[in-house]
C-alpha cells in the first residue's frame, strides 16, 4: 500500500502529483541540471534557468515580449475541416484535438498578432509545441497563410517562431501538402519587398525545417535549440556512429552556416528590432505626416 494513502488530506494534496498543463506549480525543474526553479524567477528571467535552458512559453507570452509595449491585435485564423481522413490509432484524433484544445485552451498550433517591433509594422506568428507537438497540418498552414496575407496587406514584415516535431501524420498528405503552400505564402511576402524572419525555437525539425523554417531573410536561434530534420539517435542508428557533442544545436549550426544569429531570449526583441531597422523604411507617424503637411503649405 502506498504511504501516501494514510495522510490526512492536507498534506495529502501537497504530495499529490500535479498535471503540468495547470501551469501554477511553485517550482520548474531545470532541464539541463535538475534544479527546482522558483516560478516567479523564471517570470522576471524570460523563462530561462540559471544555467540558460530556454524553456517553452505560450504565445502570449512571445507577443508580450516581442511587440512594443506589449501591444498586440489578435488575428482570426480561417476555420478548416476537422479529421478530414476520420483517422483513428489507439485514439480517435477528433479525440487527440479536444485534449489538446483542453490542454492549451486554442483551437490549433498557430497564433498569430499583428502589432509594432521597434515602431515597425510586423505580424507575429508563433507556434505553440503544447498543442499536439506543433505539428503541421491544414489548420497550421492556413494559419501560415492568414499571416502571410495580413503582411502583405499592412506592409509589415512577417516573423515566425518555430517549434514543432514536424508534420501531422493524422493528416497524411494533407498535411505534407501545407509544405509547399506556405513556401508560396513566402514568396507572396518576398514579391512585396517586406522581411521575413524565422526564430528557431527548441525543437524545430521535421517538414517543418524542410520548408518554411529555413527560408528567411534571416534565421535567429534561441541558444540550445535543437534543429533537425531527424533526430540524433535515427542518425546514429543509420549510419553507426556517434554524433559529435552539441549536434544539431543551434549554437553548433551557426558555426556552420545554418544559422545566422543566436539570441538569448531577452536579446530577442532588440535583435530582430535592429534587423527591421535594416531591411524596412521608417514609419512616420500621424504627428510626423501633420508637421511635414505643414510645413508644405
Amino acid at each position: 500500500m502506498n504511504w501516501l494513502t494514510n495522510l490526512p488530506p492536507g498534506l495529502k494534496s501537497i504530495f499529490t502529483k500535479r498535471d503540468d498543463t495547470e501551469g501554477d506549480d511553485l517550482w520548474v525543474k531545470c532541464p539541463k541540471t535538475g534544479e527546482l526553479v522558483y516560478r516567479q524567477e523564471l517570470e522576471s528571467s524570460y523563462w530561462v534557468t540559471p544555467a540558460g535552458a530556454h524553456l517553452r512559453i505560450t504565445p502570449e507570452k512571445r507577443f508580450e515580449y516581442m511587440f512594443d509595449g506589449g501591444l498586440w491585435s489578435d488575428i482570426q485564423m480561417p476555420p478548416v475541416p476537422r479529421d478530414p481522413l476520420k483517422f483513428k490509432d489507439d485514439k480517435r484524433y477528433t479525440d487527440r484535438l479536444k485534449s489538446a484544445k483542453a490542454k492549451t485552451g486554442r483551437d490549433d498550433c498557430m497564433v498569430a498578432g499583428l502589432g509594432e517591433i521597434n515602431g515597425r509594422k510586423a505580424v507575429v506568428l508563433v507556434q505553440d509545441f503544447a498543442f499536439m507537438g506543433g505539428s503541421l497540418g491544414m489548420a497550421a498552414g492556413e494559419a501560415f497563410i492568414k499571416a502571410a496575407e495580413t503582411a502583405v496587406a499592412r506592409k509589415a514584415a512577417l516573423i515566425v517562431v518555430t517549434a514543432s516535431g514536424g508534420a501531422r501524420m493524422q493528416e497524411s498528405s494533407f498535411a505534407l501538402m501545407q509544405m509547399p503552400r506556405t513556401v508560396l505564402a513566402i514568396q507572396d511576402v518576398k514579391r512585396a519587398k517586406l522581411p521575413y524572419i524565422v526564430v528557431l525555437a527548441d525543437p524545430t525539425s521535421g517538414g517543418v525545417l524542410a520548408s518554411y523554417a529555413m527560408l528567411g531573410d534571416v534565421h535567429v536561434a534561441e541558444p540550445g535549440a535543437q534543429l533537425a530534420f531527424t533526430g540524433p539517435r535515427v542518425i546514429e542508428a543509420t549510419i553507426r556512429e556517434k554524433l559529435p557533442e552539441g549536434f544539431q544545436r543551434s549554437e553548433f549550426l551557426r558555426e556552420r552556416g545554418m544559422v545566422d544569429i543566436v539570441a538569448h531570449r531577452k536579446e530577442l526583441t532588440s535583435t530582430i528590432g535592429a534587423i527591421l531597422g535594416m531591411l524596412m523604411a521608417p514609419q512616420r507617424g500621424k504627428r510626423a505626416k501633420v508637421v511635414e503637411e505643414a510645413t508644405a503649405k
